[in-house]
């Protein structure tokens, strides 16, 4: 199919993106375009107007700090893929990213696109939900990750606003642990579930924190809560949780699946925190 006509600009700045968005409803922001295009293309989504922000200077900023991480809504996830500094900083995204859709896939998909897409299966979503990072907007306040998530493919993104980028708390402990699996019917296709952990000990090997999410399996990406790395107490964490269900999974196949891949994470993590 072909996408039903649309008007394409591009904006030079953030607000003159804001202002066009301000002045027609029904336009649409592309990033990367690795998810708007085949939704155009399937007309899922008929935009009056396309608005590219490729090009706004500044937004593909990456930044490690002493206490934050940011990361601009343009950066492309083959740049995160590929920086040392920012798998020092944040493991487990690093991790993550590598089960991010396909090499070609990520060297044009961007932070920001996956973030505003919503898709319940994201990675980079499931990791910002998991380590209680930040949605920077533009036209409107930042958001918690865990609260900017409402449904698959909806947000509580405001009228107008747009996603400038993602900003993580930067963990310091004398251990720390990280942790990420997933299924998907092949390599590279949406997970059908996926957990994410992060582990923080003191020198004696104490836990003292433990973040652990799920994605995929869920209609947006869950953080638990869990204190104890117990299979009982993660099982009893997710009993009250909403699945998915589809063809190609139903929802107790997904259940049993994020409570795997969730023990699979934490175990990773132990491992590494040498607990």
């Amino acid at each position: 199919m072909k996408p039903a006509p649309f008007e394409y600009i591009r904006a030079d700045s953030v607000l003159q993106a804001l202002e066009w968005l301000a002045a027609d409803p029904e336009a649409r922001l592309i990033a990367g375009g690795q998810t708007l295009m085949p939704m155009l293309a399937m007309r899922l989504v008929r935009p009056s107007r396309v608005i590219d922000i490729a090009g706004i200077p500044g937004l593909d900023a990456l930044e490690i700090g002493a206490e934050h991480v940011t990361l601009g809504a343009m950066l492309r996830q083959v740049a995160v893929e590929r920086s040392a500094a920012l798998a020092a900083a944040l493991p487990l995204l690093a991790k993550a990213i590598r089960f991010v859709g396909h090499p070609p896939t990520r060297r044009r998909g961007t932070i920001g696109g996956s973030v505003a897409n919503a898709d319940p299966a994201a990675e980079i979503a499931l990791v910002a939900v998991t380590l209680g990072a930040e949605v920077l907007l533009a036209g409107a306040d930042a958001l918690p990750a865990r609260d900017f998530f409402l449904a698959p493919m909806t947000t509580a993104l405001p009228p107008g606003a747009m996603v400038t980028g993602l900003r993580f708390p930067r963990a310091s402990a004398a251990r720390r642990g990280t942790g990420f699996a997933e299924v998907a019917m092949r390599q590279g296709d949406y997970a059908m579930a996926a957990a994410a952990c992060e582990l923080l000990a003191d020198a004696d090997g104490r836990c003292v924190s433990l973040r652990l999410g799920i994605g995929g399996a869920t209609p947006v990406p869950v953080l638990l809560d869990v204190a104890t790395s117990d299979r009982a107490a993660v099982a009893a964490a997710l009993a009250p949780l909403e699945m998915l269900h589809d063809p190609n999974a139903g929802a107790g196949y997904r259940r049993r699946a994020a409570l795997a891949l969730a023990m699979q994470a934490l175990d990773e993590a132990k491992a590494e925190a040498g607990l």
